[in-house]
């Protein structure tokens, strides 16, 4: 991968990350039509984590605030009793938990399905069938969700089924914030209250698997095909810097509009994509996938 095949997927990443159009996906498909072909799981997670660098900046006051209720909490400062330590008495303390419990469905199935992950998930026509397939749901959910429900009515198995939304975006084409956003409206909550929460949630997951990645990368495990490290990291800083502006944005337009228009941008990507691997100018898997 070249330096400006590595600027331009910088910029896909953080423009796509955090809307509900799978980032991932979009990293696939370009990558390809570039010349870089696929950049693999691998090279996706590690510049994720400028993305989500973004989102530790953005958010810095709101997670300082969790971590700091968290710790009072388990620490004894609320109460002694189990119910205290599991954060009955602070909401944030609460949060904290909730975003550990659901970010657990991933990190399992994630390691359950690696192999699946790096090779079959990337099959374009599964990619095609999953922007389509989930944009659909997507906007069956924004259309028929009661957008009533704040976080402060987060609870136990609420957190469980955003964790298993989450873990839906290992297949790219479905999208972390897709999936989380898509059941947080089904659920009852709010536009921005969902989006809010898909944020926060990503946090563990994607540094996690970002950090995983580039350890095997440096111990010389990376899989075949992984862009080098000057590439990785020139598309990472990209990514922090264009994502910041984009959470931004986002959160504007969620609190505003519907997903509406994320919908119709999905179905029309996936249909193209369609086209591009009917008439030959893609392949339906790339060369990572190929080599393994």
């Amino acid at each position: 991968m070249s330096m400006w095949q590595a600027i331009l997927m910088g910029l896909v990443q953080g423009l796509t990350e955090y809307l509900p159009v799978s980032s991932s996906a979009h990293l696939r498909i370009v990558g390809e039509l570039i010349g870089a072909g696929d950049p693999g799981a691998a090279f996706t997670a590690m510049i994720q984590i400028g993305t989500e660098a973004a989102v530790l900046l953005y958010f810095r006051r709101d997670i300082k605030r969790i971590c700091v209720a968290w710790w009072h909490a388990v620490t004894g400062h609320q109460g002694r009793d189990r119910a205290a330590r599991f954060g009955a008495h602070d909401p944030d303390a609460r949060m904290a938990w909730y975003i550990a419990l659901g970010s657990l469905p991933i990190v399992v199935l994630g390691l359950a399905f690696q192999d699946a992950i790096e090779t079959h998930f990337r099959n374009l026509w599964l990619i095609a069938f999953t922007l389509a397939a989930f944009g659909l749901v997507l906007g069956w959910a924004d259309k028929r969700g009661t957008h009533a429900r704040t976080l402060d009515e987060m609870t136990p198995r609420r957190a469980t089924a955003f964790g298993f939304a989450q873990a839906l975006a290992l297949i790219p084409g479905v999208s972390r914030s897709g999936g989380t956003i898509t059941a947080g409206l089904i659920m009852g909550f709010t536009r921005e209250a969902a989006a809010r929460y898909s944020f926060l949630l990503a946090i563990p997951a994607v540094l996690g698997s970002g950090l995983f990645e580039l350890a095997k990368a440096v111990g010389g495990d990376a899989a075949p095909g992984t862009p080098g490290f000057a590439p990785t990291l020139v598309a990472t800083i990209v990514s922090f810097l264009v994502g910041y502006v984009v959470i931004i944005g986002f959160l504007k337009i969620v609190s505003t509009f519907s997903y509406k228009p994320f919908v119709v941008y999905r179905i029309g990507l996936a249909i193209l994509v369609a086209l591009l691997l009917l008439g030959g100018v893609l392949e339906p898997v790339g060369n990572l996938a190929g080599a393994v």
